[in-house]
Formats: C-alpha cells, structure tokens, sequence
C-alpha cells in the first residue's frame, strides 16, 4: 500500500473511534421534548424561588439557566400517585439537581433517568396513606434504579425562606455521592485527592459531636457518614453564611469539594 492508504485507514479507524465514543458518552441521554410554557417559566422561576442564582453573576446566571433546561431537556419528571405539578414544580427539581454540580461544567447525573414526584411524604414501602409514613425524598435502587422519588411538599418548601434545608438538593448529593459506585459519605468525583484526609476527620469529628450534644448540626447527619455530606451541604447552599460562621473549617471543605475555591 502507498502513503495514501495509510492516511485514509488512519484517518477512518479514528472516525470510528470517534463514533464508538459518542454512542457509549451519549446515547444514554435522550432529548425530552418540553413545552414552550416551561422554558419560558424557567427564568421567572429562579429569579423568585432560588437564592443560589440570585447571588450569581449575571454570566454566571445565564450558565445556570441553561444547565437547568439541560436538565429538564434530558430527565424525565413524572406525577405520581395523583400528584398535581407545575412548571415551578419542575423548575425547582432542575434547580435542585444544578446546584450541588454548578462549578463542574462536565458533570452530569448519567446515574438518573427520571425523578418521580408524589403528593406527601411516603414510608420505605412508597406508601402515601399509611401513617407512619416519613420519608421526603429518596434515591432509588433494585427496581427503582436511575430513578428519584420527592415529596412534592418538601421540594417547595426547600425554596422556602425560612427553612434551613432542602430536601431535593439533599438527595441530589446523594444521587452525586453513589456516582463512585458506595454511598458513603465520600464524593470521590468530587473531592480532591489531598482533601480525602481531613474531610474524612472533619466528618467524624463532626458525627462525634451530634451524637454527643455538642453541635447544633441537626441529629439526621449523625445517622451515617452518607447523611452526614446530604445534610451538610444542604446547610451550605440554603445559608452558607450562617455555616461559615458556625463552622468555618466544614465550610471551608465544602466550598472545595463543590468547586467553590477554584
């Protein structure tokens, strides 16, 4: 063979290459066709509701608008159980899930096909009408992989003002958190190699002193290691101030695993 069969090969065994990458990178993200009424919604939405992107810069905020359609162009949200939602309802879930991914421009929720919505709290059996039933939010396994429950009233009151947590953004950290394969507490896409160290201490130094009354970190993040971060950065998103000022060296971990020191 000449010089010029060489390139054509070379060139078509790396067209292929190409090709075989985008199927196994991207075929797993279908495009949702959403209405018109919902894109339109999504600005008026997070100027009202979402703190985070109130304190963005505008550049900033025109990035987070877009990952938000992003989301709700390519995970299915569904009413279930006799759930009414809205275009709100829906922004706010898309909000919830780019929060705790917004300083990482090549991230996405690949794990999470479809987030489910129910009419209240449900218990473990996915009950609405039992009265023990106290779950919010959950990610979902067996059956329910790639798949997200919330209780419709704990997504809205998350956007409350007054609450101090946000139960979307807390299973969404969750969701980020078994990306590496263990729910434990440890985001290892995330988290820097040199920082596994001392937020591994800070965590169960942290756990220690829940569990012991020496910590107004509400008692839930003691349960496990993987509460602990679920929690924790609920805290940081819905008032990272207070956080800082209450617990400097935690805010300070949180602010490098979610990018913020960069």
């Amino acid at each position: 063979m000449n010089d010029n069969s060489y390139i054509v090969i070379a060139i078509i065994f790396i067209f292929g290459i190409l090709i075989v990458y985008y199927v196994f990178r991207f075929a797993g993200k279908k495009t949702i066709k959403i209405p018109e009424t919902l894109l339109d919604a999504v600005e008026s939405v997070l100027n009202r509701k979402v703190g985070f992107y109130n304190k963005l810069e505008k550049g900033d905020q025109e990035v987070f608008r877009q990952r938000v359609e992003y989301f709700l162009r390519t995970t299915k949200i569904s009413a279930e159980k006799g759930t009414e939602i809205t275009d709100e309802d829906r922004v706010l879930v898309a909000a919830s899930a780019t929060i705790p991914l917004f300083h990482f421009t090549h991230w996405a929720y690949e794990n999470l096909d479809e987030v489910l919505v129910y009419p209240d709290y449900f218990t473990e059996k996915f009950s609405t009408t039992e009265k023990d039933r106290n779950v919010a939010g959950m990610v979902g396994s067996g059956v329910l992989n790639h798949k997200m429950i919330l209780s419709l009233g704990a997504l809205r009151a998350g956007f409350d003002k007054r609450p101090d947590g946000n139960t979307a953004i807390h299973e969404f950290v969750h969701l980020i958190d078994k990306a590496d394969g263990a729910v434990d507490g440890i985001p290892e896409y995330l988290i820097h190699k040199e920082l596994m160290e001392p937020w591994i201490k800070e965590m169960d130094q942290t756990i220690q002193e829940i569990r012991t009354d020496k910590s107004d970190i509400r008692d839930y993040a003691a349960t496990n290691r993987a509460e602990f971060l679920a929690v924790v950065s609920e805290y940081f998103f819905k008032k990272p101030k207070l956080l800082q000022q209450d617990h400097p060296e935690l805010y300070e971990l949180l602010n490098e695993i979610y990018g913020g020191g960069k």
